[in-house]
């Protein structure tokens, strides 16, 4: 198939996905032969190029009918979204940058590429076009350090991953409703017992056996049971144990805060507001604090959660608590973006009776912040392209004016939205997590923190010493920052006693089930 065939079923294929197919609109004029072969009279005749390299298929659809509206918009350029295999992605992109004419003048990548980018000379600095706001204007405060590079931004924020609080609001409706039936019986009694001590005749009152009589009486109403849910959510961990210790759960319920502790994507907002690897941008050699007091005694609450929930690491799987989660045998987990796609995508199915919510991270405790991790996948201007203006004009149009439909089409949520994406509260939550996240850092020298993190986390977790795993990580990744042997000096703290009324207490899957029965 010759390169023109090639680009009006590219073209073809973009306008069905972007439900706009109409030949007309564009000015091309397509005939058939005798042979049912397909020529061109007009299409593309003298527009310029851009390539767009991407690694995620989801996103084909989405980036094939950006590329048409773009065209109608910009009716000189033309963008061909070029899907390519993620590994050795970058290498991939230099080579074809020195060794073809079809230079990937645009590419999606994650933050934490970034420094390799720039440095193989395939990130070049965002030059906006005249009239665009800047990006500090545009975009939140944590996609700026993202894409931030020795104070130059050299990449436009895209699309963002970040964990949030999913709780099933089912659940926790009830228990609030239960929680306001019992006290307004209390009352009542109170009230009743008066009357007689006073020589009242006794009033007839609504009994309240369930919460739906109540509610049915206007004892309760839905705004103090959406109050009392919105009070119950943790803002600590503390909150969560103290949650679980009064919780009497449905018999399905195995566990009442289970998430993925060998994931440090999951794990990290215990330590992301305690530790810091780059400074502000994830930029800088010279500003790297791994070991500290407040990152221990983190992570000695972290430690202490495994008495609690009893959680095999070797025996979970993201995916498979989420499942747990959807099948109602959870109550509170930890979850990603994409958790909003499956559970709406069961809910639709039926394979998901519950309500769910989704909330900011809790912290360690009143006195211990807590921070997520974030990814920011970004568009970048490649070093090697001719043709840098034209690419900078669509990356602002990308990133900025064609994200509306970006969640709808492909799960994923868009930094920066003029549609009505986070008119939606759980979206919404996502963003204000991702708002006070931690961007993951572009260091080329730290690049293997993230895996010696997960280790330590993980025999943290199975009993080891907390302060000692996390003084030999500081020293391993100080070590390769200086390039010679590095040594912590040994900070000694106290390890804290749990609350009493805490102590010894284990809430185990198994403790649940013998509770429903």
């Amino acid at each position: 198939m010759t390169l023109k065939k090639r680009l009006i079923t590219i073209l073809v294929i973009a306008l069905c996905a972007g439900g706009i197919y109409g030949v007309g609109r564009l000015g091309i004029t397509v005939r058939q032969n005798d042979d049912d072969e397909i020529k061109d009279d007009s299409i593309f005749g003298h527009r310029e190029t851009l390539y767009l390299w991407y690694t995620d298929e989801a996103l084909t659809d989405y980036l094939n009918s950006v590329a048409v509206s773009y065209s109608e918009y910009q009716s000189d350029v033309r963008v061909i979204p070029v899907y390519t295999s993620g590994r050795e992605y970058l290498e991939t992109i230099n080579q074809a940058s020195i060794t073809t004419e079809e230079v990937p003048d645009l590419y999606i990548i994650s933050n934490d590429s970034l420094e390799k980018a720039y440095l193989a000379g395939l990130a070049s600095e965002v030059r906006l076009p005249e009239g665009v706001f800047p990006m500090e204007e545009t975009f939140p405060e944590t996609a700026i350090r993202a894409v931030t590079y020795h104070d130059k931004q050299i990449a436009y924020p895209f699309y963002f991953e970040t964990s949030c609080f999913l709780y099933n609001e089912t659940y926790l409706t009830d228990w609030a409703r239960a929680q306001i039936e019992a006290e307004t019986d209390v009352v009542m009694a109170e009230e009743e017992l008066e009357r007689l001590e006073n020589g009242e005749e006794p009033e007839e009152t609504i009994s309240s056996e369930s919460a739906e009589e109540a509610v049915q009486a206007g004892l309760i109403s839905e705004e103090t049971v959406a109050e009392r849910v919105e009070q119950a959510l943790p803002r600590t961990i503390d909150d969560i144990l103290a949650f679980a210790d009064v919780y009497d759960a449905p018999e399905q319920v195995e566990a009442v805060f289970k998430w993925d502790v060998s994931d440090i994507f999951y794990n990290y907002f215990f330590v992301g507001n305690s530790i810091d690897v780059g400074g502000r941008n994830g930029d800088r050699a010279d500003s790297i604090h791994i070991y500290n007091e407040d990152a221990i005694r983190c992570l000695r609450v972290y430690q202490s959660l495994n008495q609690f929930f009893s959680i095999d690491t070797k025996e979970i799987s993201y995916d498979g608590i989420l499942q747990d989660f959807m099948d109602g045998k959870i109550v509170y987990t930890v979850a990603t973006t994409d958790a909003l796609s499956k559970i709406e995508n069961a809910k639709a199915e039926g394979a998901f009776e519950y309500e769910y919510g989704i909330s900011m991270m809790p912290d360690v405790s009143e006195e211990l912040g807590s921070a997520s991790l974030s990814v920011t996948q970004c568009l970048v201007v490649n070093g090697y392209s001719a043709k840098k203006e034209m690419a900078n004009d669509f990356g602002v149009y990308l990133t900025e004016y064609a994200t509306d439909t970006l969640f709808a089409r492909t799960g994923k949520l868009p930094v920066c939205d003029n549609g009505d994406t986070y008119a939606d509260p759980d979206k919404e939550a996502f963003l204000q997590e991702y708002m006070c996240s931690i961007p993951m850092p572009k260091m080329i020298e730290t690049s293997n923190f993230w895996v010696e993190l997960e280790i330590a986390f993980a025999k943290i977790w199975d009993g080891e010493d907390a302060n000692i795993d996390l003084k030999v990580l500081s020293e391993k990744i100080m070590s390769q920052v200086v390039g010679e042997e590095y040594t912590e000096q040994y900070l000694d703290v106290p390890a804290e006693v749990m609350e009493e009324e805490y102590e010894d207490e284990e809430i185990t899957d198994e403790d649940s089930e013998n509770e429903g029965e």
